[in-house]
Formats: structure tokens, sequence, C-alpha cells
């Protein structure tokens, strides 16, 4: 077969002559096949050819064992597949194997068959499921396309999202390039038509409190109801997570926790930390923060920290909602050392009824890729921003944490505030110096931009949201757009371009994830 042709099998066994029916059949299979009778020649022969592709190595040969000659080839090289070949099914003999990385093993007698399937496993597993992966997307690729432009509804978009995720996640894994731009373009054309459903029905939602639950409902919808009183309860909430990063950190949490309930909130307009996040732990829309609170509200120009009272938001809510004390605390990670306290106090959080702890790390990261080349080169797609989410959270104080905490029995929520889009396309906006500077959205009087391209609320009251000025309008970049004045253009332009920001109509930021585990 033309695919084995560079295919070379490197086999370590001191009874090779009587496996001459192996060793043909694999050569009629294009193969090419070098023997050696012991450990010694194995070790000269991997060292002096680098084009051996897989080595089959008998476990008891004279001389040195096939697991000495195990140790020693992962030494010369430590990604070369080998599949011991073993008489010997003692329980400890395959531990051992196994523990010094083979890639799979047989049992004695093998017949042809078998060697073939390993190979296959190991030589082409990767293609074949590269090939397997394409060719399941190519057929249900239509039926989502239908399905985005076929009138859908609130809950009906969170399934398209998350099977568009589900194959972003596949083709991930299946290394699958050639499917990677097919994907992101039916994701553009989702993001699309769901920005057009977003701005036919947000403010009817907002008005009539109806429609998906929202920010606002968050907590009284899916914390609350699920409080224990004999377990304590953690609510995680990650700064900017999208869904697509919380099912890459899932399997990490599922070692130490099991997974009850994955559900969905629609993040409130704008999608970003100072609206979503206060509107989370208020329970109240911005506007009802700023009637009620107004001390606690600052508007995007007002100087000072816009989240700086989640704490006593969030302790008006739980006076409001229960009737008996919640013992509860708050706890907010900005730094490396706020991270670290949480860590080292994780144990003692648990004598609250539920610790509320806010995660700032991936909003952060999103910011920081923006200012930051070494970052832009680490997390230059989707791909690698998911492969730098999970690789951080693996190493990070609060997964010690959270396996701390889950040797006590906790139950876990976890959640986010908002998430977060790549931009590639540039919108001209023009406004006065009092227009607010974020890419996604804007709040400005006498605001100057292409229709097409946002959602414009001229009475922010409509959206229940705070009106700093008589003549203020909002306005909500849709799809992958991002707001430039004309002043170096071109130059912000390219800065900006291809970066995570939020605040905006899309897919990603609107759609958040929200997930109930208990401990193990």
């Amino acid at each position: 077969m033309a695919v084995n042709d560079s295919i070379t099998i490197l086999w370590a066994d001191d009874e090779i002559d009587l496996l001459k029916p192996q060793l043909m059949f694999l050569e009629k299979k294009g193969y090419e096949v070098i023997t050696v009778t012991n450990g010694y020649d194995a070790l000269e022969e991997c060292e002096n050819n680098g084009n051996i592709d897989v080595v089959f190595l008998d476990e008891s040969m004279p001389g040195i064992t096939g697991l000495e000659t195990l140790t020693k080839l992962k030494d010369q090289r430590p990604h070369l597949p080998v599949v011991m070949i073993t008489k010997n099914e003692a329980e400890n003999v395959m531990e051992e194997a196994l523990g010094s990385q083979i890639t799979d093993y047989l049992i004695k007698p093998v017949n042809p068959n078998q060697i073939l399937l390993t190979l296959k496993k190991i030589i082409d597993n990767k293609r074949l499921v590269r090939e397997k992966t394409s060719s399941d997307y190519q057929q249900e690729f239509r039926q989502i396309f239908m399905q985005i432009n076929s009138g859908l509804n609130y809950e009906e978009w969170v399934d398209i999202y998350r099977r568009i995720i589900g194959w972003e996640l596949k083709i991930d894994e299946a290394n699958s390039s050639a499917m990677i731009d097919i994907l992101a373009s039916q994701k553009s054309e989702a993001n699309t038509e769901f920005s057009k459903y977003i701005v036919k029905n947000y403010l009817d939602w907002i008005q009539k409190n109806e429609g998906p639950i929202k920010s606002s409902d968050l907590l009284r919808s899916k914390v609350f109801p699920n409080l224990d009183s004999n377990v304590p309860s953690i609510l995680l909430v990650l700064d900017n997570l999208r869904y697509d990063q919380w099912k890459v950190i899932e399997p990490i949490l599922s070692e130490y926790y099991k997974l009850e309930e994955e559900d969905y909130f629609y993040s409130i307009l704008p999608t970003s930390t100072q609206y979503s996040r206060n509107a989370i732990f208020a329970g109240m829309m911005p506007l009802e923060i700023e009637k009620y609170y107004p001390i606690w509200w600052k508007n995007d120009n007002d100087e000072g920290g816009k989240n700086l009272h989640e704490h006593d938001l969030l302790r008006e809510l739980i006076g409001r909602t229960f009737r008996k004390e919640l013992r509860f605390d708050y706890v907010k990670v900005t730094n490396v050392n706020h991270a670290k306290q949480v860590q080292d106090n994780i144990v003692n959080y648990l004598q609250n009824d539920l610790t509320v702890i806010v995660y700032n790390f991936i909003d952060m990261l999103s910011h920081a890729r923006t200012e930051m080349e070494v970052l832009k080169e680490l997390a230059g797609d989707e791909k690698a921003y998911r492969s730098l989410t999970r690789s951080w959270f693996e190493n990070s104080p609060l997964w010690a944490a959270l396996q701390k905490a889950a040797e006590k029995g906790v139950q876990l929520f976890v959640t986010t505030d908002h998430g977060t889009i790549r931009v590639n396309t540039p919108s001209k906006v023009v406004g006065d110096r009092e227009t607010t500077t974020n890419l996604r959205y804007k709040v400005g009087r006498n605001l100057q931009f292409d229709k097409r391209d946002v959602l414009d609320i001229r009475d922010p009251e409509k959206a229940k949201l705070p009106r700093p000025n008589v003549s203020s309008t909002f306005i909500f970049a849709k799809e992958d757009k991002f707001f430039l004045y004309p002043n170096n253009y071109n130059y912000y332009n390219n800065y900006y371009k291809n970066t995570f920001q939020h605040g905006g109509i899309s897919l990603e930021e609107v759609i958040c994830p929200v997930a109930r585990l208990r401990a193990r």
C-alpha cells in the first residue's frame, strides 16, 4: 500500500526466525521491516538509523531484557513508538512497561491482523481521525447552515453555538486544517444571523422581562435555588470565560468533580464587566442599580473603579432573597498574591454557606494579548487561546485550591460575566471627546456610525441602561466588528485587528456557560 511505503519497522526478537509469516505479511502490505535478535542490536540500529518509525520489542531476550532495552530506547529517542511483545501476562510486567511509556503491547503468539491493527493505531490513527472528523462535519455542515437561516429562538441559538464549538474542539483534536477555515466561515455566518436576532429581540426581552435567563437573573435562577445547607458551595466567576474555554477546563475539573448540570445565560449589553458583572451580583439591570444604589454605580467616564461594590450588591441581593441568614464571603482575585491567598485559605472559606470567588486571569490574558507581542504569538488563534487557557488552569493556584475544596465535599458553580470575540473588521465611528473608548461598544452624544455594523439604542432606558447625558446613545458592534476613529485609522486597525475584545454582540460574548458540579 502506498501509504506505508515510507514506514520502517524495527523488530527485535531472539526467535525472529519463527516470525517469518508475520514479516512476509507486513512486507506485502508495504512496510519495510528490519530485524535484530537482541536488545543491544536494537539500540545500535535505532542510534544509527533515523528512518525507523516504530519498534516491536520482545520482552524476554538474552543479554538485556525488553524492559531494559525500552528504558534505553526512550533515553535515545523519547517519542519513538514502541510496541512490547511478551509471553508474560503478569500484571507487574505490564505496569512497568506501561509506566515506561510503551505505545501498545501484544501477547504472543501474535497474528498478522493484530500487528496490522496496532500499526494502524500508531501510524495512521491521526490521519484516520482527521478524515473521519472531516467527513462527519461535512455531513452536518449543511444541516447547521439550514438551521442558522431558519429563524431560531434563543434556546435553539444556544444549541447551534454549542454544536459549532463541539466541532471546533473535535477539529482541534484531529488537527484538520482543511476544516478550520470552513468552520470559521460557518461561525461567521452564524454570528451574522445571531446579531440580527439580538437586534430584533433584545429590547423586548428587557422591557417585558422575558426571553432567556440574563445576567440579572443568574443568581436567583441558577445558584440560589441549588444551595444546600448541608454542603458548602463555591461560586467561581471566571471573568471573560467563553463556552469553548469552559469545555477545555471541564475535563480537568472532572477528575475531582462530577458535572450535575450544564446550562447557559445571556449576558446583558454591553457584554462588559462593568455592566454584566454588576448586574449579576445586584440581581438588577444597570439602570435599576443606579436608581437604588446611586453611590455604588459609576458610568463609563466617571472617575474611579467600576466594580468596587460587587460585595455590597451581593449582600443586598442575598438579604432580599433569603429569610434566614446566609453565611457568605466574596473574594476577588486580581493578582498572584490574591490567588495564593485563596489557595491557602480555601478550607476556611468552606465554613460559609456560599463563597463567591471572582477570578480575573482570563480577562487579563485577553487584554495582555493585545499589548504584548509574546502573548500574541502564544495565543495566535482560537485553538492556541483555548490551549493557553487550559495550561493556565492546570497549573494555577485556583485549581490547587479547588482540589483541596473537593476533598471537603463541596458544591461548585462555574460561570462568567461575558465572553470575548476575536475582532477582524474595523468600523468607523465619529464622536466627541466624551465618547467612551471601548472597541465593541460606545456611549456618546452625536455619534456618527455605519448603521449596518451596529445595534444603536438612542433611548438607553429602553435597555435599562443609565443615561450619562440627556442625548447619550449606546451603540454595540455586531459580529467581529471593532470601532475605530478616523484619526490614525490604519495604525489602530493594525494594532487591534485579530485581538480578543468584548462589549458587543456575538455568540461568543453573549451566550455564557453556567455549570453546577459536586465533589466526587
